[in-house]
């Protein structure tokens, strides 16, 4: 972190819950296909299957092996945040279990993103609280090194900004910028209701190479149909 100030950062702009509930009804496929295939957070998966969380992003900005500044997160922690971790380095240690989970529900907190690893899986999932990282690791943390909370962070390879919007569910885990929470929805409204129609044409037969005009396509590519007794 060099010389950058630690900093915790109070009293951030939160997306209106009135957006979070209605983004909640979209896929994190859908929503990252509606702001052309952007804000995905590559890798996190859910620790348990059937995981959907729509929040608020806390962030964190934290050392290898040291949750202190997730303790303090949980301080700053309001309702429907979720607590997004990135990592100064590389590292698979779980920086959450049970324990700072249900710190987090506590005040209010919904799920949490972590660009490293948890434990308690056990715990986690019969408390029903999601969790998305990149591994599972029964290696806890020390608390000895200060980060920051809720600055500018990049989580799996995606900048997230206190207060984007965080959709999570079993395909990952996708970021959605405030400002655009409300073109987004909209957009996502928009091929939500064009594929119902082409899933009720694949249902009644038809093929996506007709209905997406692939064939002239295929045909510009060089593809050649042929019966089998006429492979070389």
């Amino acid at each position: 972190m060099g010389d950058m100030k630690s900093l915790a950062v109070r009293n951030i702009k939160r997306p209106a819950a009135e957006q979070l509930n209605r983004l909640r009804q979209f896929s994190v496929a859908t929503i990252h296909e509606a702001q052309d295939r952007t804000g995905l957070l590559a890798c996190m998966r859910p620790i348990f299957p059937g995981a959907r969380a729509a929040g608020s992003a806390l962030t964190v900005l934290a050392h290898p092996g040291d949750n202190l500044m997730m303790h303090v997160a949980a301080e700053l922690c309001q309702p429907g945040d979720v607590i997004v971790v990135a990592l100064s380095s590389a590292n698979t240690d779980a920086m959450l279990g049970e324990l700072l989970a249900t710190s987090f529900r506590a005040h209010g907190g919904v799920a949490a993103v972590i660009d490293s690893g948890c434990r308690d899986v056990a715990e986690l999932t019969a408390m029903n609280f999601p969790v998305w990282s990149k591994t599972v690791s029964a290696k806890g943390s020390v608390k000895a090194t200060l980060g920051s909370v809720n600055v500018p962070v990049v989580c799996a390879g995606t900048a997230v900004i206190p207060g984007d919007a965080v959709v999570g569910d079993d395909d990952g885990v996708v970021v959605v910028p405030r400002a655009e929470i409300e073109r987004v929805i909209a957009v996502s409204l928009e091929r939500e209701e064009r594929e119902a129609k082409v899933r009720t044409r694949l249902a009644a037969g038809e093929l996506g190479l007709d209905i997406y005009g692939m064939r002239q396509k295929l045909e510009q590519l060089g593809l050649q149909y042929v019966d089998a007794t006429e492979c070389p």
